[in-house]
């Protein structure tokens, strides 16, 4: 008999209907602890998804493999390869034999089906279990259309990683890049949009005009970037869902680094006139403006912290590029980068703790992290031309670019943890550069 209740509630979604089975947590003995640095990787047993038909199987088979990248990409789980696995399971309603998992050191194990269902959409449910306490921590049910498949595979991974780690996932999330194509000094930018592993990659804008610095919405459907369309600096708000673009302002000079309010209801950027540039922000509602700084030097990369009470920023007035913060009305302007070499392109973590940056010192590019009061500075990772991190919305993983050297070299995508040991390449079919990271999706 299993253990553990379902309970069903139905949420429609844009473009995904999912149920959410909650099972009643036992006092479980799984956890991992990711407020302490590097920690080992919990071993996680995923069987394939049972399915009846062969394209059940074959989805079954699909989603299992997405959780299990993710899981193994995230740093913080290792499954273990099926080839070790000595019980079958063949039934999900059965209790799994837990002695034949510690015996390959799984702590976890992940079971599930997957199931096309009679209206053509396809459900998958998993269950979650403790080895050691030979219990059922989670049951869920996902129900979409079968082309929505993966997203499956990455709502199952952010349950299986919130149910062990107490935090948030990150997965079934996307990210928006500039993708890059042709020679080096001709680059054709285009907008394009991703899963956050690399997959379903699409195009948004056509490379007819140079493209800069997409950000996204708190509501994950928006994104505010730059174009020189017409040769002129334009700030625009882009609907992923339906398409629309929209300009939000049209500046006699060069605009910077848009980026949204944690509210939605502004944009600020830095607005450049003359030789230097000063930070405004942009009313969505009633178009009208604010000046935030107004110094001879160069003021850009402005970054809510997630509360809107403060914002970080680069600023070149003492000399060299650093880091300073300030209230959101633009009060109480305070340097809080002190070390060796260059600061540049800060953004507030989600969670408001640390402050990430790209650090140039010593002819090496790095990607940091610090407290808000400049206090903690740590580098997750140095390369030839590291640049332009942006959070995962859990606070936890930075993706960030990292151009190569020659002729031939162009950006690619890269992402890292707080604790800096666990750097992964993030695939793309060709160049990509100035990546952001969207909320969770709802």
């Amino acid at each position: 008999m299993i253990r553990g209740a379902f309970s069903i509630a139905s949420v429609l979604l844009t473009t995904i209907v999912w149920s959410l089975l909650m099972v009643s947590t036992a006092s479980a003995v799984l956890e991992l602890d990711v407020t302490k640095g590097r920690v080992d990787p919990l071993p996680i047993a995923l069987p394939d998804f049972l399915g009846e038909s062969p394209d059940e199987q074959e989805f079954g088979v699909n989603v299992t493999g997405v959780i299990g990248s993710n899981l193994e990409r995230s740093g913080l789980f290792r499954p273990i390869p099926q080839a070790a696995y000595i019980e079958e399971v063949t039934d999900f309603g059965q209790l799994p034999r837990f002695g034949d998992w510690r015996a390959i050191k799984a702590q976890a194990l992940v079971t599930g089906r997957a199931v096309l269902q009679a209206d053509g959409r396809l459900r998958a449910e998993f269950r979650l279990w403790d080895i050691f306490a030979e219990q059922q921590i989670l049951g869920l049910q996902f129900v979409t259309r079968p082309k929505n498949w993966r997203r499956i595979g990455h709502l199952v991974s952010d349950a299986i990683y919130k149910a062990v780690t107490g935090e948030d996932g990150y997965f079934d999330t996307r990210v928006v890049f500039i993708e890059e194509e042709g020679p080096k000094d001709q680059r054709t930018k285009r907008l394009a949009i991703m899963d956050q592993d690399g997959f379903n990659v699409r195009r948004l804008t056509e490379g007819t005009n140079l493209v800069l610095t997409p950000r996204f919405s708190p509501t994950s459907q928006e994104i505010t970037y730059m174009s020189f369309a017409d040769g002129k600096p334009r700030v625009y708000l882009y609907n992923i869902e339906t398409g629309l673009r929209e300009i939000v302002g049209v500046f006699p000079n060069m605009t910077f680094s848009p980026r949204f309010s944690p509210d939605g209801q502004q944009v600020i950027m830095s607005l450049q006139k003359g030789g230097n540039s000063d930070i405004h922000t942009l009313d969505l509602r009633s178009r009208s403006t604010r000046q935030l700084t107004n110094t001879p030097a160069i003021d850009t990369a402005p970054s809510y912290s997630p509360d809107g009470r403060q914002i970080v920023f680069e600023s070149d007035r003492d000399g060299t590029q650093q880091i300073y913060v300030m209230g959101a009305d633009g009060s109480n302007q305070q340097r809080i980068s002190f070390g060796q070499g260059r600061y540049s392109t800060p953004v507030w973590s989600p969670r408001g703790d640390y402050i990430a940056f790209t650090k140039l010192s010593s002819g090496r590019f790095s990607i940091g992290v610090m407290r808000p009061d400049g206090s903690g500075e740590r580098i997750l990772t140095e390369g030839f031309h590291n640049e332009g991190p942006t959070w995962a919305p859990n606070g936890r993983v930075i993706m960030f670019f990292r151009e190569s050297p020659g002729t031939s070299g162009g950006p690619q995508l890269y992402s890292v943890d707080l604790t800096g040991y666990n750097e992964r390449r993030v695939v793309t079919p060709g160049f990509a550069s100035d990546p952001a990271w969207s909320p969770l999706l709802k």
